[in-house]
């Protein structure tokens, strides 16, 4: 299967439906919410460009995840952590003293019940980073970000962008360890657990140097911008917002569209101007 036909296919599974059809080279990225995106010309140069008409999303890989798959993941042993003596400053740490100090931080009280940190996964020097809100059961488990359906369906949506997991891709979260409620169920990390954990994600991102993040849903963006919890994702979207002089795009994060499937093709309208953000400043 060519490259062009296999993301064609995973834009079937996204439930997108697309219609391709070759347009002019004038064409606009349209971003509003009621109208479908269709590919921008900066992205002319890729092998996706053409015109993307959204249909009702209908049974695809997407919403057809089971929820059993969440309990088909096998515990891995946790890699050694490497000694580190005399180092408080993590604005200088390097990937090795990074991942170190985070396997065994204490800094809130996530680190009671977590199994292990889950650090983060991808290339070291990714041009995009991708980050979520925090582990949930399957990553506790395996220490990896994304593992689970909502792990699948971020793999679905990097296809659908001509990308895959671990080339030019990064994936970390707000916080390195789970977060659960009193039922032992997942829950959104509090302010204080973000912020006790935010300078080892500033860390990561000052290493990976991206050229563009996406915050999946509004803990991440939250977090990264620093605005008033209340702001809803609704509002962040469709704008290139900052993070110390790199642009940010906000999107839904993946479990909240296996729960919304309508709203793919919103996602799918961010992830075009990410591409487009992205090729911008490739140009640059």
């Amino acid at each position: 299967m060519s490259d062009q036909n296999r993301r064609v296919a995973f834009l079937n599974e996204m439930g997108l439906g697309p219609v391709w059809s070759q347009r002019a080279a004038t064409a606009l990225l349209q971003l509003n919410e009621d109208d479908a995106p269709a590919i921008d010309p900066v992205l002319a140069s890729m092998p996706v460009v053409a015109e993307l008409r959204v249909v009702e999303p209908t049974s695809s890989a997407w919403a057809d995840v089971e929820s059993t798959a969440m309990d088909t993941f096998v515990p891995v042993t946790a890699k050694p952590v490497i000694p580190i003596a005399d180092i408080t400053d993590i604005a200088h740490m390097d990937w090795n003293q990074l991942k170190s100090v985070v396997s065994t931080c204490t800094q809130c009280d996530l680190c009671k019940s977590r199994t292990q940190t889950v650090f983060g996964v991808g290339d070291q020097k990714a041009r995009w980073l991708f980050v979520g809100e925090g582990p949930g059961r399957n990553e506790d488990f395996q220490g990896l970000p994304f593992v689970g359906p909502a792990g699948k369906l971020l793999d679905n949506m990097f296809s659908a962008m001509g990308m895959k997991r671990g080339e030019n891709t990064y994936i970390a979260n707000i916080v390195k360890c789970r977060p659960t409620d009193a039922n032992k169920r997942d829950r959104p990390p509090a302010a204080e657990e973000a912020n006790a954990c935010l300078p080892y994600l500033e860390r990561q991102i000052a290493l990976i140097n991206p050229t563009v993040i996406v915050a999946l849903g509004k803990t991440a963006a939250l977090s990264l911008l620093k605005l008033d919890p209340a702001t809803p994702v609704s509002r962040l979207r469709g704008t290139v917002h900052r993070y110390a002089g790199r642009p940010v795009i906000v999107t839904y994060h993946p479990a909240y569209l296996l729960r919304s499937p309508a709203d793919k093709s919103k996602a799918w309208a961010d992830l075009c101007l990410a591409m487009k953000t992205y090729a911008g400043s490739a140009d640059a």
